[in-house]
């Protein structure tokens, strides 16, 4: 009863934390299993273990510090480097796990290195300075002081400065969601540091490592989450497949034409201009708003969709109307579902799929940069299959005939970038065109 009056706080942590993880595992169970694949962030899994870890040696240390006369000074030691050792791990892998969920992991090593030296110098320097360390008795309780100490402050510090640093330089292109919780995070851990900083005897450290893991569970890796997202983007695939079944279609140009868009955004990241603005948040906005691109076919009649052979111009101005009638039904249906980013992209990319690079499009004859980048995206993928899709008005095109039409609407119809971007994986393409047939 002794021990448990010094570490009771971490133990109370601890089995926070060990019924967080049951649900975690019980629920994540179940979405795997109506999903078909694992929804978990494999950093997140790590996380989560490493601040396990770090509570059971926060509480070791609690004790060892309290009873100097009977515990080894080694013993205190190895105690406060395992403690030292595993809270840099976890603040290291908080950062990796906001790196990974916003912008994506960097695929330059020395970008990873370079990101990786604070977390490595400052356990090199805890290991060097352990034998200094100071175990200093309180009023309340004995803590411990000394360089080791005041190493794992600056790296967290340092951490909190590179994940400010993201935020500022990537801030148009995370959602606000994520936004929201990185603040948090980053807020509380400040508190933290100011209250164990000012009081020394606190302690709380693993008040903060429990607080900042639950907050990520419940905000980004709870897999009730997940499953509200698998089931509105089902609810999003299902009603775009029944607009497209008045097209004389079976969905399959949806699939496609997401696929192809998706294929186009990954290739842009390849060229410096674009990979600031193609973050893994604007990867699956897209991917979750191709689909619509034509739901404002709903509202054109079927006798002009199904039309057998060339439309009339009156019945080619009526079928001009669809990206309006589509940008309306997600602002004043969708939008009120999902969340504000997925919004503004469904609606750029119903609206202005149709609009050229020349300016000659519709509905609004937008043109360059002018025209949003997901829509010119969209223009190329939505072109490339209908003309290589067999339609009720005419066959599909051989594939080669296909490729020319957008190699000759490069910088008139479409944006160049895309186009090229487009046709540098012909393998890709073709691959996605036999799976969607």
């Amino acid at each position: 009863m002794i021990v448990l009056q010094w570490c009771k706080t971490q133990i109370v942590c601890l089995l926070i934390l060990a019924y967080v993880g049951i649900q975690f595992i019980r629920e994540g169970n179940q979405m795997n299993r109506l999903t078909e694949k694992s929804n978990c962030n494999r950093i997140f899994d790590w996380f989560f273990i490493v601040s396990e870890v770090a509570l059971i040696f926060d509480g070791m240390t609690a004790c060892t510090v309290n009873f100097l006369d009977q515990v080894p000074r080694w013993v205190n030691l190895v105690a406060h480097l395992g403690m030292f050792v595993s809270y840099e791990i976890y603040v290291t892998l908080l950062f990796w796990y906001w790196v990974s969920v916003t912008v994506g992991i960097p695929k330059k090593k020395w970008i990873k290195a370079a990101c990786l030296l604070p977390s490595m110098l400052s356990i090199c320097l805890t290991v060097y300075f352990l034998p200094q360390l100071k175990f200093i008795e309180g009023k309340y309780t004995n803590y411990s002081m000394g360089t080791a100490v005041h190493v794992c402050f600056v790296s967290i510090v340092i951490y909190c400065v590179l994940t400010v640093a993201m935020i500022v330089v990537k801030h148009r292109y995370i959602s606000r969601h994520k936004r929201r919780g990185l603040a948090t995070t980053l807020v509380f851990i400040l508190i933290i540091m100011c209250m164990q900083i000012v009081f020394p005897e606190a302690l709380v450290s693993c008040i903060a490592a429990t607080m900042v893991t639950i907050s990520i569970y419940l905000n980004m890796e709870n897999p009730a989450i997940h499953g509200l997202e698998h089931y509105q983007h089902e609810m999003v695939m299902g009603f775009a497949t029944l607009v497209e079944n008045k097209d004389d279609n079976t969905g399959g140009h949806i699939r496609r034409s997401s696929a192809y868009a998706l294929l186009i955004a990954q290739n842009l990241r390849k060229n410096k201009a674009y990979r600031d603005r193609i973050s893994r948040d604007y990867l699956n906005k897209l991917v979750q708003s191709a689909p619509m691109h034509d739901i404002g076919k709903i509202g054109i009649p079927d006798a002009i969709l199904q039309k057998p052979g060339k439309l009339t111009p009156e019945e080619f101005e009526k079928m001009k109307e669809h990206p309006v009638i589509g940008g309306r039904i997600i602002q004043n249906t969708f939008g009120h579902l999902f969340d504000g980013d997925y919004e503004s992209m469904a609606y750029k990319v119903a609206m202005y799929h149709h609009e050229k690079w020349n300016g000659k499009g519709y509905p609004e004859g937008l043109s360059g940069t002018k025209i949003p980048l997901c829509a010119r995206i969209m223009a190329v993928a939505d072109v490339f299959d209908a003309v290589s899709a067999k339609r009720c008005y005419r066959d599909a095109m051989p594939l080669e005939e296909c490729y020319r039409i957008i190699e000759n609407g490069r910088g008139t119809d479409f944006d160049p970038d895309i186009v090229d971007a487009f046709m540098m994986d012909r393998e890709k393409i073709e691959e996605i065109y036999r799976r969607g047939m």
